[in-house]
């Protein structure tokens, strides 16, 4: 978590000084003054906020705005958000994608208008990013599916509950655990659960009182 919020500060910092609009009379002109488009794909989630109160740190710390809209896992809602912030002129856009299909069309957009695309945790399948911040997925996948048969051994029995079936993080991370689960468990059950820790655990419960 800490590598990612720094990686993406560095890239807040970098494109928001090339992007900024003009001087800020209020100091000076020391600081660059334009506004940061943030497009997250939903704030139910801690790890999301974090990210977000990161975003404006760096943008508070740069002397930028930043507008932040949520979401709610919708990506018919975050086309549309994104619509919104591409027409209220932006200098640049931070997109953490519901769907990487569905976000491409957001990402063209802000190509076609020449500002600057940064995606985090989540890949956009088409369309031109400065950058993109995230973690290994398909290790961390690896990782998790590692630990299970450390502590229950090989041939166990699990349930793989996954996040919103057309996020890149949730293809990686399906992608890795399966790397190892293949060989040394037996997956019993698979459903998604959205991300949504609710989701998750009605999911676990069904899956368990199924199993």
């Amino acid at each position: 978590m800490k590598k990612l919020l720094l990686l993406l500060a560095m890239a807040v910092m970098v494109i928001g000084l090339v992007a900024g609009c003009g001087k800020s009379a209020d100091n000076g002109g020391d600081k660059k003054s334009g506004t940061i488009g943030f497009s997250v794909s939903t704030l139910n989630n801690p790890f999301f906020v974090t990210i977000k109160e990161g975003v404006e740190a760096q943008a508070k710390a740069l002397g930028l705005k930043v507008k932040i809209v949520d979401a709610q896992n919708d990506p018919a809602k975050q086309a549309n958000d994104i619509s919104d912030l591409l027409e209220s002129g932006v200098s640049v856009l931070i997109i953490n994608p519901v769907d990487s299909a569905a976000i491409s069309t957001s990402v063209e957009a802000a190509n076609a208008k020449n500002i600057p695309v940064i995606t985090v945790d989540r890949s956009a399948d088409k369309g031109k990013v400065v950058a993109h911040i995230a973690s290994d997925n398909v290790k961390g996948g690896e990782m998790a599916a590692q630990l299970i048969v450390d502590k229950v051994g090989k041939a166990a029995k699990v349930a793989e509950i996954e996040g919103i079936p057309g996020a890149s993080a949730t293809r990686e991370r399906g992608q890795g655990f399966h790397n190892v689960a293949d060989k040394d468990l037996t997956v019993v059950a698979k459903q998604s659960a959205d991300f949504d820790r609710t989701k998750g655990l009605n999911v676990a419960t069904n899956i368990l009182q199924a199993n």
